[in-house]
């Protein structure tokens, strides 16, 4: 949008999942907003320009163009969501480096436009319990978080109202039932591994997992049709997204600006009133610098980048990063445990024709169920595992050997069922595991990038040789043959949980926020993205990050409107 104001009561640096809740919830509490965004504008629906484009009219068939790929996009392609199709969903890594320790890769990946990674996130919703409030206090690592599901769960019911989520209810404790729309249905191999997981290994369930995909109509948007690409966006709004939902009811109420091209190089720090003033931006395009004011300022820029931008804005009275009196600033961040599980074949199972219910774009669950009520395991914490029935469908003919009437006979069957436990653990918030500035390095815009070091501990590969055998154990138990067993994680990063580094706590001099997001040192400054988190759980963390920016928006309003809070 052109002709922005530079002077509004509230600014908002991101537009993804964090960004557009923020600019929601105070443009609906009657804030002027502004919402900056690094990448494009994205109009919902009209630029989703390859959502149900075939593969066979792409130029390399959906698979890409590997060497366009390896010199623009050597990380983002590692993502299970990238490919041809949604290429254009996320950042070029040539232009925005970043570095790490040598022999410890860490995947960053990034969506840079309009609706951020809300387009392309796989919408797994899941609650938190006490259980994992509470870890870090018992188990005496890092610092308490400062609150607990009590002060949460209203949140969390507002935003599964707003965003819908289906799910079944299943009463358990370290997973807090939600308010869910119908589930989506299971097919027959994850029926049958319910069945067997319920009979032989008590304590443990399959259930359909908890997804912001709808399963009927809810607030404006049209249930999900089971199309199957939801990568490339849904112009349908079945899943829920900044554009689908957030971002349009905010520019609802004739309060919301939009900046999109706008590099965030710093906020800008009023020493006189001890606050952040505004946000000074670059222009993607024509490189002019621009600065923007405001009462206060959400910092939902994603984790890594919150984190990068507070480095970038030190002052005389904040040397090591603005609102880093701590010294906490960058250090303890987290990524769940990805890739490690098992995957085997079912051939005894029916094999009806075709696909009944179309393509159904979520998992079952197995929640946790290691040190729930007990210490029943030789690490601390837990970790669930993602099940999934599916069939090889037609694409294997391309390397099936057939010809006349046998293969028109396979061409109308798509395959054996195969089983798999896919695991995503809880990593430990370690002190060593921490981003800083590279002062060496920067963008393709001038600005600083960041170095990670960061690596799995001692705890997490014990966890990773659990979900392996655990795996195997219950594949073993459904009677799958060609059990493959995967042992090892993917590259952290790559299960875009990137968590951690200005965490919340109850001490100034151990965490960056407060138990309402708030910054200690600056309280006009409020970070809601991941870069929050105490611990990083072994849930899907998106919901978590939802529910505390509504809930760190209504503090921050009302704090304006008493005046305790100082415009």
């Amino acid at each position: 949008m052109k002709h922005e104001p530079h002077h509004v009561d509230a600014i908002v640096i991101g537009s993804g999942i964090t960004g557009g809740w923020a600019a929601k919830e105070l443009c609906e509490r009657g804030l002027r907003t502004l919402v900056l965004e690094r990448g494009p504008w994205v109009t919902h629906g009209k630029d989703y320009l390859t959502e149900h484009q075939p593969d066979s009219s792409f130029p390399f068939r959906g698979m890409g163009n590997h060497q366009e790929q390896l010199k623009n996009q050597a990380i983002q392609r590692d993502c299970g969501s990238y490919n041809e199709a949604s290429a254009h969903f996320f950042a070029n890594d040539r232009d925005n480096p970043y570095t790490h320790d040598d022999g410890k890769p860490f995947s960053w990946i990034r969506g840079q436009q309009l609706g951020g990674r809300s387009l392309t996130w796989y919408r797994q919703c899941y609650r938190w319990s006490d259980l994992d409030f509470e870890a870090n206090q018992k188990e005496g690592i890092a610092v308490d978080w400062p609150i607990r599901y009590a002060d949460i769960a209203p949140w969390y019911d507002y935003v599964e109202r707003y965003i819908g989520v289906s799910g079944k209810a299943e009463g358990l404790s370290q997973l807090p039932d939600g308010e869910f729309l119908p589930p989506m249905p299971m097919n027959v191999a994850e029926a049958h591994a319910r069945d067997v997981v319920r009979e032989r290994f008590p304590g443990r369930i399959v259930t359909p997992g908890r997804t912001a995909t709808l399963t009927q109509p809810h607030n404006g948007r049209h249930a999900c049709h089971l199309c199957g690409p939801c990568e490339r966006g849904c112009s349908m709004g079945a899943y829920f997204s900044s554009l689908s939902a957030t971002l349009p009811a905010a520019l609802a109420t004739k309060r919301l600006s939009i900046r999109t091209d706008t590099i965030v190089h710093s906020l800008i720090y009023d020493k006189a009133g001890h606050r952040v003033s505004g946000v000074r931006c670059i222009d993607a395009n024509t490189r002019q610098t621009t600065d923007y004011f405001a009462k206060i300022v959400f910092l939902c820029a994603s984790a890594m980048e919150s984190i990068r931008i507070l480095f970038n804005s030190r002052t005389e009275q904040f040397p090591t990063g603005l609102a880093n009196s701590s010294g906490i600033l960058g250090t303890h961040i987290m990524d769940h445990q990805w890739g490690v599980g098992a995957g085997g074949d079912l051939p005894n199972l029916p094999r009806e024709r075709g696909y009944r219910n179309g393509f159904r774009p979520s998992v079952m669950l197995v929640p946790r169920f290691r040190n729930v009520h007990k210490s029943d395991a030789p690490f601390s914490r837990g970790y669930h595992l993602e099940c999934g029935g599916l069939r090889p469908g037609w694409k294997r003919m391309r390397h099936q050997v057939g010809i006349g009437e046998d293969l028109k006979r396979d061409l109308g069957d798509m395959g054996s069922w195969h089983l798999f436990f896919s695991a995503a653990g809880e990593c430990l918030p370690y002190a060593t595991n921490q981003v800083r500035i590279n002062p060496e390095v920067s963008d393709a815009w001038g600005v600083p990038v960041l170095h990670f070091s960061f690596s799995y501990g001692k705890n997490e590969a014990k966890m990773r040789e659990d979900m392996a055998d655990t795996s195997a154990e219950m594949l073993e138990a459904a009677g799958a043959k060609n059990i493959r067993v995967d042992r090892e994680p993917l590259t952290p990063g790559l299960s875009v949980h990137e968590m951690g580094g200005a965490r919340m706590g109850r001490d100034p001099k151990t965490s960056v926020l407060n138990a309402f997001n708030q910054s200690h040192d600056l309280p006009n400054l409020f970070i809601t993205d991941g870069s929050c988190m105490t611990s990083s759980g072994n849930q899907n963390p998106s919901l978590t990050y939802m529910a505390l920016t509504a809930r760190a928006c209504d503090h921050a309003v009302r704090q304006l409107k008493t005046g305790e809070l100082k415009s």
